[in-house]
């Protein structure tokens, strides 16, 4: 039963609403893969229904060459953690993990145990109950008591939004080297774009049922297909735009009276196009500074805000035309801080821009975060 997982066509519709729209996705055997989104966009409803715990409307699901569109759940060689780990409070550390080797009948249930508790590092605590571990640590039997079945797939419902920040970036770690380990497909849902880039091989971004791009982690954050990618997948700055020329493998775009450049290969082809820059990649020099020659340069800004962050400091600068733009300085110690006020020149190079067509305010969760996009 080896292979790829395979969604062709699926929808799912409750009543009038339309959870997941034509879905068409393979996920590559032994790989991490992540459905990304904010809640409501369907991932959750895509995992539920490759567990086997909601049917598809429509489209079928593959688990290499076996159709598992109505297979019930237990018959599929499918595991689940989810983010309450549904621990049997009554049973022993072992015994959880056990519990699932027991019922399917295997011989050497200790051995096997073990090796699934040692894998997760806590083999010294197999004679505990749930309610005497910390949350990170029933996290991690909830993870072996899955992974000790050796399924051929293992899919993560939010397992970390229950852990504190610290812990919750130790288990990112933690769960890939697992998943490493083992070779098991795992498939994460999370809304949390840090722990999606941290952990997988590849990410979809899911938007309203439908995907809105799919690839490695650096590819969707570096070159984002849509204003919605370019905002739920960290924090851009997105200003108005028009298609001027082209100059070699660059188109140049006219913005607010200046001009810039972007990767041709990075702008959508229409005339009216929203200018892409993500805050780290921008650099800020005092008013009169001589920028490098062949970067893009925005001039006129005025820093109105700076938040110390320990590793960067955060700038709001506000343009001629009024709009707020973020940009994030590592603190390298090797020059002072733009105080609120200093008039401000921003530059970077032509090849972090990116041109996208499309609302600037989508993807945004916050709406305090609308400062940092284009304003209508």
């Amino acid at each position: 039963m080896a292979g790829d997982l395979r969604l062709t066509g699926v929808s799912k519709r409750f009543g009038s609403f339309v959870a997941v729209d034509g879905l068409d996705l393979t996920i590559p055997e032994g790989s991490f893969f992540a459905l990304l989104g904010p809640s409501g966009c369907g991932k959750t409803t895509t995992l539920r229904m490759v567990a086997g715990l909601e049917e598809p409307t429509e489209g079928t699901i593959h688990l290499g060459d076996l159709d598992v569109t109505h297979t019930k759940p237990y018959q599929r060689p499918v595991n689940t953690v989810f983010q309450n780990y549904a621990l049997f409070p009554h049973l022993t550390i072992f015994e959880n993990v056990a519990f699932g080797l027991r019922r399917r009948g295997v011989k050497d249930v200790r051995k096997q145990a073990t090796e699934a508790l040692d894998l997760v590092e806590l083999g010294h605590l197999a004679r505990r109950k749930p309610a005497q571990l910390s949350g990170g640590q029933q996290q991690r039997i909830a993870l072996a008591r899955a992974v000790v079945n050796r399924p051929q797939v293992l899919l993560l419902d939010e397992p970390l939004g229950a852990l504190d920040l610290k812990l919750r970036r130790q288990m990112q770690i933690e769960l890939k080297r697992i998943q490493t380990e083992v070779g098991i497909t795992f498939v994460h849902v999370t809304h949390d774009q840090e722990e999606a880039m941290t952990m997988a091989d590849r990410v979809a971004v899911m938007n309203h049922g439908k995907i809105e791009q799919l690839g490695a982690p650096s590819e969707l954050y570096e070159a984002p297909d849509t204003t919605f990618v370019a905002n739920f997948l960290g924090q851009s700055n997105l200003v108005e735009a028009t298609r001027h020329g082209t100059d070699g493998d660059y188109t140049t775009l006219e913005t607010h009276g200046q001009k810039v450049r972007v990767l041709s290969r990075r702008a959508s082809p229409q005339p009216e196009l929203l200018l892409g820059v993500r805050p780290e990649k921008i650099r800020l020099t005092a008013e009169a500074t001589e920028t490098s020659s062949g970067t893009n340069t925005l001039t006129g800004g005025r820093v109105i805000d700076a938040s110390y962050l320990g590793v960067s400091t955060q700038y709001l600068v506000r343009m001629p035309w009024g709009q707020d733009l973020t940009v994030f300085a590592q603190n390298l110690g090797v020059a002072d801080r733009f105080a609120d006020g200093t008039a401000v020149t921003l530059s970077w190079e032509p090849d972090h821009s990116f041109a996208l067509a499309g609302d600037a305010a989508a993807g945004v969760e916050n709406v305090d975060d609308l400062e940092t996009v284009a304003q209508g």
